[in-house]
């Protein structure tokens, strides 16, 4: 029986779990911006400052999932699961609230949650990456 001694991560290999990192992290905190604005906050819904009511279905129980889920991803925490709830919540806004008034991204301002479903689609089918909290709970 043959054993080969660990060898280091291939500079490719950091770069690419590096990349996914500055992804997982850039995309989690504009979304999170995103989330905010449901709140009032960084000027609110209508740039004024108005926030949705809360509890109301679907805009502030979705401003409370697209912020706790993108704190979660951001930081690499069940990374999987709040990745596929956040890309299930853009994809329920893109259909309900803007595919009605127009077929395609362009004409009824849905570009955002057709991004953001996929950017997290492709995360929670990813998933985290070397760099990740969850990691460390994990050992």
């Amino acid at each position: 029986m043959t054993t080969t001694a660990p060898t280091a991560p291939a500079p490719t290999t950091r770069r690419n779990d590096l990349m996914l990192a500055a992804f997982r992290i850039v995309v989690s905190f504009l979304f999170a911006c995103h989330g905010l604005q449901g709140f009032g906050l960084l000027g609110g819904i209508d740039g004024q400052g108005t926030a949705v009511p809360v509890g109301s279905f679907p805009g502030w129980w979705g401003s409370a999932l697209e912020l706790v889920g993108s704190v979660l991803v951001a930081c690499g925490i069940v990374t999987r699961t709040a990745a596929a709830l956040c890309s299930g919540a853009m994809a329920f806004a893109y259909f309900v609230v803007h595919q009605p008034t127009g077929l395609l991204p362009l004409h009824n301002a849905g570009e955002l949650a057709a991004v953001y479903c996929w950017a997290f689609l492709l995360i929670a089918v990813v998933g985290p990456g070397s760099y990740a909290l969850g990691r460390t709970f994990r050992r």
